[in-house]
């Protein structure tokens, strides 16, 4: 098995790069009122995810490869709490797909970081 040569091959930045799409097009959906609040709030925490995770790995150092993904994790559970206020004001009926998702990505941030730790 080949070691990993960039961040982009690690599943779990892919998988967020999925959710930031998915969260675009749960955003245009909401009301436009809403364009300086929750969405444009639920797009930069959508996007700070994968970013972080990218930028953690270009830092070329454990500690702040940790640091970043740690900031990712924060980012997501931003974006977690934004997708059920947006329920909680009945601007969206389901979003299951986008919460599975959210909980698959904090289980592999969560089990990275934790790898990442026990290396020390």
């Amino acid at each position: 098995m080949s070691s990993i040569k960039s961040y982009k091959e690690l599943i779990v930045w892919q998988k967020s790069m999925k959710l930031v799409t998915m969260v675009y097009e749960l955003s245009k959906t909401l009301p436009t009122d809403e364009k300086f609040g929750l969405i444009s709030q639920m797009r930069r925490c959508s996007v700070s995810i994968p970013s972080n995770i990218a930028e953690g790995w270009g830092r070329l150092s454990r500690k702040n490869y940790i640091q970043f993904l740690r900031i990712s994790r924060g980012s997501l559970f931003e974006l977690e709490t934004q997708v059920l206020i947006t329920k909680e004001l009945n601007y969206i009926n389901d979003s299951v797909i986008i919460e599975s998702l959210i909980i698959e990505i904090s289980k592999m941030l969560n089990s990275l970081i934790k790898k990442l730790e026990e290396k020390n």
